[in-house]
């Protein structure tokens, strides 16, 4: 670790799509089928039974995960590291149980620390999860510690990738990247952003790669007080997005 790669199969080599988690597939049936279009440049889905993995095998998140592997994207599992406040095994617990009902290829450890005194205690979760996996003989883990701003330096060596940005698009377009991200690949950073106008789209996109993010969602929905559902549903410009990715936006 890290890896830095984008299927069970390929390696990240040009922006992509890493959508952090759609709706369940019974309210959101056409996400996540788009995220099988032959052609779309994703790069990972995040799947969030029930505020984790749930407490049994979900059947219709069974198919959804089945369907998104054959199409060769990665299915990470959604956990929740509450800013390092969740016990060690609540956290491998869940893991656990993505791996043996999902066949999750890593996981996104959400609301994950960014501060220099936390990053023992992610290493020692990152390390963890590698060895479950492995353990399954099932491949590499991919991770993507879900920050939303940009942590200390040392993060950049525990995991696949890092979130450095997640907010709105009025913060977005006005945001500064951290120097040591430089020494770094692209692929290693992920942007989310919402409440991306249309008529922006483009230059949130060239936002990005002069950032250095290899990984991006962009959303034209926008957050709501004390709701985070911004991301569970398509932008209404995604094949724009899809379109705009695949050629790449000039400078």
């Amino acid at each position: 670790m890290p890896h830095l790669t984008a299927t069970g199969t390929g390696t990240v080599t040009g922006m992509g799509v890493g959508v952090p988690g759609y709706a369940h597939p019974l309210l959101a049936p056409v996400e996540w089928a788009e995220l099988t279009r032959p052609g779309t440049p994703v790069h990972w889905a995040v799947l969030n039974v029930a505020d984790g993995p749930g407490g049994r095998p979900d059947p219709h998140c069974l198919e959804a995960a089945g369907k998104l592997r054959n199409a060769g994207v990665r299915v990470l599992g959604h956990i929740d590291l509450a800013h390092g406040s969740r016990p060690f095994g609540e956290v491998v617990s869940d893991a656990q149980r993505y791996l043996d009902w999902y066949r999750a290829d890593g996981y996104y450890l959400d609301r994950c620390p960014s501060d220099r005194a936390d990053l023992p205690g992610v290493r020692r979760i990152a390390g963890t999860l590698e060895a479950l996996r492995e353990s399954t003989a099932e491949g590499d883990v991919h991770l993507v510690l879900g920050h939303g701003t940009h942590p200390y330096p040392g993060y950049a060596e525990t995991a696949d990738q890092l979130v450095t940005f997640s907010g709105s698009w009025t913060d977005y377009r006005w945001s500064q990247v951290a120097e040591w991200t430089a020494d770094h690949p692209a692929a290693r950073f992920v942007h989310l952003v919402h409440g991306v106008p249309r008529t922006h789209l483009d230059e949130a996109l060239r936002i990005a790669r002069w950032q250095g993010a290899g990984t991006v969602f962009m959303t034209d929905r926008r957050a709501r007080p004390g709701q985070s559902d911004q991301f569970h549903t398509l932008p209404g410009y995604w094949d724009e997005i899809v379109s705009r990715i695949g050629r790449g936006v000039s400078e």
